[in-house]
């Protein structure tokens, strides 16, 4: 499938002096859920607001829904939840909707019963009456997050979604993202959120300094430094540990500790042979099993180890520029 987002170099400089974008390259593809995360000041926000023309780039090439960024036509098929949304708080829930209905030219039938749906899908029925100044800031999530598919977009960009969302709340929106997704909608995520990144996302890319430095799937992130470990009560005496390097074990990558193996594979089987020399030696075996570093460990990983210096790969983290899905 093409790219529903394909950007490169974009930048932004604020003042003539101030690089809040430095090259970005990114690339979405069409049915996926795609994460943007970074720490604050990174430029996430910065660049969505360019992709959805609230803000000029100072230089940007590339394409959103297959036409250069700022076409109104493909404008139409965007929803958007900005960050710190503000809508009029005299209004109530059902208002918000059927404003932002009128405002991308639907009819009026048509517009309240979307808003009837949109209301249900995000638990908010129950409030359509009430005025959003009586609101949670939860509940005004919810709102702006139907408001978001009013013009039943092709893609849904949604800058911090979940801010100020109990979790329960959240488990919902995660919910409504993956119905959105099974729609064939494409989902463009801001949010400093890892666990809900982590759970929701196909891909994700890392923002630090003004550049993206890694993107793709969590997998593909972290396969070279997850494998299957084993751990065991005690310490491995010498004489298993001199058996255990005597095997054939090509993806076995270290005996970390005096009690813990890592291996750096998925393959269970390969993993055997050890587990059968520690039991022959009656060393009880604590765990075994595969692990992944979490999507906030590789965060943590790529903005330690990142000194705003230069584009591109940095150690401990794969830059990969690969986009649409084929």
């Amino acid at each position: 499938m093409s790219a529903v987002i394909d950007i490169q170099g974009v930048e932004k400089t604020y003042k003539r002096r101030i690089k809040a974008l430095r090259g970005v390259d990114l690339s979405v593809g069409q049915g996926e859920i795609f994460g943007l995360l970074g720490p604050n000041g990174a430029g996430k926000s910065t660049l969505v607001k360019i992709m959805m023309t609230v803000i000029s780039p100072s230089k940007c090439t590339g394409t959103v829904l297959g036409e250069k960024i700022g076409d109104k036509n493909t404008l139409q098929q965007i929803g958007y939840l900005p960050e710190h949304h503000r809508f009029p708080a005299y209004l109530t829930g059902r208002q918000v909707l059927e404003y932002f209905g009128a405002m991308s030219g639907i009819q009026r039938k048509q517009r309240k019963a979307k808003a009837s749906e949109l209301l249900e899908l995000v638990g908010m029925e129950s409030w359509h009456k009430d005025k959003l100044g009586s609101y949670s800031k939860g509940m005004r999530q919810r709102v702006g997050l139907a408001q978001a598919l009013m013009n039943d977009p092709k893609l849904v960009v949604l800058d911090e979604p979940t801010d100020g969302v109990d979790p329960s709340g959240r488990r919902d929106i995660r919910n409504i993202l993956s119905h959105l997704k099974d729609e064939g909608r494409t989902i463009f995520l801001n949010s400093h959120l890892l666990s809900e990144l982590e759970m929701v996302c196909d891909r994700v890319a890392i923002m630090v300094h003004g550049l993206v430095r890694t993107q793709g799937t969590i997998d593909e992130l972290t396969a070279d430094q997850s494998g299957f470990v084993i751990t065991t009560k005690e310490p491995i005496p010498e004489h298993a540990s001199s058996e255990l390097n005597s095997l054939s074990l090509p993806e076995q990558a270290e005996q970390t500790s005096a009690d813990t193996i890592a291996f750096k594979t998925d393959d269970a089987t390969k993993v055997q042979p050890a587990i059968d020399t520690l039991r022959k030696h009656n060393i009880v075996i604590q765990s075994a099993g595969f692990k992944r570093p979490s999507l906030e460990d590789l965060f943590m990983q790529v903005v330690s180890t990142d000194h705003g210096d230069k584009p591109g790969a940095i150690s401990g983290a794969r830059s990969s520029k690969k986009g649409a899905k084929s």
